[in-house]
């Protein structure tokens, strides 16, 4: 569903986020960055991960979404410089991570990854892989 302005407090859209299982928020934002595929994992959900994915699975995805929205919140402080290291630990996290977050997200619009794949870079950057395949 496409809302003007990419509004998602828009009625229609609020409407079918309330009645969906879930939802693939795409950004304008992302896009404009050359972030492809421009999912916002922060503003897209699902109802059912707890009952299709592992129980690690629904760690190491909850895990990226908090490196994300800790990035998210201090967007604003990283960019002007005002960001201080080891004032704030789970920023600290955030930063060292995503370049590696943003590795995991993008890819280009030629390349095709499959769920087991992305499944697995995900294991493997927040440390949920079987041994021998963590980073």
């Amino acid at each position: 569903m496409l809302v003007d302005g990419d509004d998602v407090n828009e009625p229609i859209a609020d409407a079918a986020r309330g009645i969906l299982d879930g939802h693939i928020w795409l950004s304008r934002k992302l896009a404009n960055q050359n972030h492809y595929p421009a999912i916002d994992v922060l503003g897209s959900i699902s109802r059912l991960m707890s009952t299709l994915a592992s129980p690690e699975h629904q760690r190491a995805a909850s895990e990226l979404r908090d490196v994300l929205a800790t990035y998210r919140a201090s967007e604003d402080l990283i960019s002007i410089g005002a960001y201080q290291p080891g004032a704030n630990l789970n920023l600290d996290r955030a930063v060292t991570m995503m370049p590696y977050v943003k590795a995991l997200l993008c890819q280009s619009s030629s390349e095709a990854t499959s769920i087991d794949d992305a499944v697995q870079g995900l294991l493997t950057l927040f440390g949920q892989a079987p041994q021998g395949l963590a980073a």
